[in-house]
């Protein structure tokens, strides 16, 4: 990043965090290159404003450049002068001669300092200037991602928007689960100098409750509510699984209580890829407006049949499961 970061934002040295994140949002509004296509000014210098606001909103960066301690680039300034070394100041330890480079010549000098006499000074940008420094990667970005069930189990792309204006198209790969990070390299924020390689895109994955599905390791498990005389007279129901409604075989008398197992319909395994099991629990239920869902000419049998049962003892209830 060449020039003043202040200037690349339009902000006074003395603005504070706030404005300088406003004028940042405003700038990246404007300059993104999803609203930009085939325009490379705008494109340079969308980079040029990311890199002045993540130097800026370095504390310590920001600190340095305004003391004159480092360059825009964040390289340190080397202050030129004598008294390095011995009688008379030169840097090299000597009088008025050298005899600590005897017998080499000026590109093995130069070596010395981490540059070559032929590619330039040592010390980055002529001597009395900055010091050469390693392109820096640039900062990771932390993003938090709430994710259905349905997406550690089938698979899902989820977009996400970044503070400085970005779209990332994050994928969700089978087996996630909650609070485990997809590091995403290279998109991230730049490198302040612009020359060093992206920092990374750190999702952390929330997994929000299903209405249906309670996960337990790699298995599934669900309420499956049941007709009463479904429960008494057994045969096929529909139960809802990852994968769309199955069929089912529910025995005759089924309590609630009762466990259906269906092999492979819940979720996946992260490392191996193998599928765990789906457990329905069985659950009577009554229709929803009692005995009075019960059709009109049925209703009064059905409710004399009930008294007579119980009329002569009827039957205690008891626990025959612990739902999971």
């Amino acid at each position: 990043m060449a020039g003043d970061p202040y200037s690349e934002l339009g902000v006074k040295r003395d603005a504070s965090d706030a404005e300088i994140q406003k004028a940042f949002r405003k700038l990246a509004k404007e300059l993104h290159p999803d609203t930009n296509k085939d325009n490379k000014v705008a494109e340079e210098r969308f980079k040029r404003i990311t890199a002045a606001y993540d130097f800026l909103k370095d504390a310590d960066k920001r600190k340095k450049f305004d003391r004159g301690e480092i360059d825009a680039d964040g390289r340190e300034i080397f202050r030129g002068g004598g008294g390095a070394g011995r009688a008379g100041g030169s840097p090299f330890g000597g009088g008025g001669r050298s005899t600590h480079f005897e017998g080499m010549d000026i590109d093995d000098i130069m070596g010395m300092f981490g540059g070559g006499a032929r590619g330039g000074s040592p010390f980055g940008g002529g001597f009395g200037g900055a010091r050469e420094q390693a392109p820096t990667k640039g900062s990771d970005v932390k993003i938090k991602l709430d994710i259905d069930l349905l997406d550690t189990i089938i698979g899902n792309t989820r977009r996400v928007l970044l503070s400085d204006g970005r779209t990332l198209d994050v994928n969700i790969p089978k087996g996630s689960r909650d609070g485990q990070t997809l590091r995403l390299k290279g998109q991230g924020s730049p490198s302040a100098s612009g020359r060093g390689p992206h920092g990374d895109a750190m999702v952390e994955l929330h997994l929000k409750p299903h209405p249906i599905f309670r996960l337990d390791g790699n298995d599934l498990h669900m309420d499956l509510f049941v007709s009463l005389p479904d429960a008494i007279l057994g045969g096929k129901v529909q139960a809802s699984t990852p994968d769309g409604p199955v069929s089912v075989n529910l025995a005759k008398g089924s309590n609630s209580g009762a466990i259906l197992r269906l092999k492979g319909r819940g979720a996946y395994e992260a490392k191996g890829g193998t599928r765990g099991d789906l457990f329905a629990h069985v659950v009577l239920a009554m229709p929803d407006k009692g005995v009075d869902g019960i059709p009109a000419d049925l209703k009064a049998d059905f409710t004399a049949l009930m008294e007579r049962w119980r009329d002569k003892g009827g039957y205690t209830p008891t626990v025959t499961a612990r739902r999971k």
